[in-house]
């Protein structure tokens, strides 16, 4: 017997629902999770890594990020709809239920796992890190102004994943580039939770843009500072090249750039400043690609 056309109707909305749960149709959050696992990976290789590893840790990533934006909808179910941006996102809207969306999240998670055993024990015993890190991050709004902390710290979870899995170590620039990636990724949520300030303090939820109040761009501003420091000394510690500094030097422009956007907090330029962190991003990596590729 032939499933009817509202049947049909029902599964493919259902189906779509899920995508957006997932972000699918918002790669933002998988290009600013990617590059940081690009930059370990090429840096722990020196040179290009393995197609095995590169194919499990771009495919990680898309799971990760998709199962991490299904979580925080889950997370926020009950606040979604009281505020503009989210009202209309698959929970809160009715077309997709809190249980579905908590057999999605592990299902991502554990496609994601099964990803990981193609490496070896050190990668799969931090792997359990990275789930943590991803599943209490959304409730920590609840609890602290610092939600972005524990962001920045799920997001630079793959750079020891990457080096553990290409080197079975975690040496000390690999730390560098860790603490690079929080810091970075600080900055720019706050710029992205600027975007909700408001909302966020009708309804109670905590973030780093509130926390710092009228300092906060300043304190972006010192938080891109210390990224910037950061990779300078990662760029001494491994004798990195010209093109490595042009890719810092590029990220600095941009940050410049992200610090004009921001400058009266409107909400749709701290928008697209947060969204030109994929650019950031992208110069440390051909920073990194072309100094290996120099030599």
């Amino acid at each position: 017997m032939q499933p009817s056309p509202y049947a049909n109707r029902l599964r493919q909305d259902k189906l779509i629902a899920c995508g957006q749960l997932m972000r699918i149709e918002k790669p933002i959050g998988t290009y600013l999770l990617l590059w940081p696992a690009l930059w370990a990976l090429w840096i722990a290789a020196e040179a290009i890594p393995t197609p095995g590893l590169l194919i499990i840790f771009i495919l990680g990533t898309f799971l990760m990020r998709s199962a991490g934006c299904v979580i925080n909808d889950f997370a926020d179910r009950k606040i979604d709809g009281h505020v503009k941006r989210t009202a209309q996102r698959p929970i809160p809207a009715g077309r997709i239920s809190a249980r579905e969306a908590l057999w999605l999240f592990v299902g991502l998670i554990l496609l994601a796992f099964i990803l990981v055993l193609f490496t070896n024990s050190m990668t799969i015993m931090l792997s359990f890190g990275g789930v943590a890190l991803a599943a209490c991050y959304p409730f920590m709004k609840r609890y602290t102004h610092l939600p972005q902390v524990v962001l920045g710290m799920a997001f630079a979870w793959a750079v020891p994943m990457a080096f553990s899995a290409t080197l079975e170590a975690v040496p000390r620039s690999a730390w560098l580039i860790y603490t690079a990636t929080v810091l970075w990724t600080v900055a720019y949520d706050t710029m992205y939770a600027m975007v909700d300030r408001d909302d966020d303090l009708r309804i109670g939820v905590k973030s780093t843009a509130i926390l710092f109040g009228d300092m906060d761009k300043v304190i972006v501003g010192a938080l891109q500072l210390l990224t910037l420091i950061v990779f300078i000394m990662l760029g001494a510690q491994l004798a990195m090249s010209f093109w490595f500094y042009l890719g810092v030097l590029v990220m600095a422009g941009l940050f410049g750039y992200q610090q004009y956007l921001i400058r009266d907090r409107d909400r749709d330029a701290c928008f697209k400043a947060f969204l030109n962190n994929h650019y950031a991003g992208m110069a440390i990596f051909f920073g990194i690609f072309l100094h290996y590729l120099s030599f």
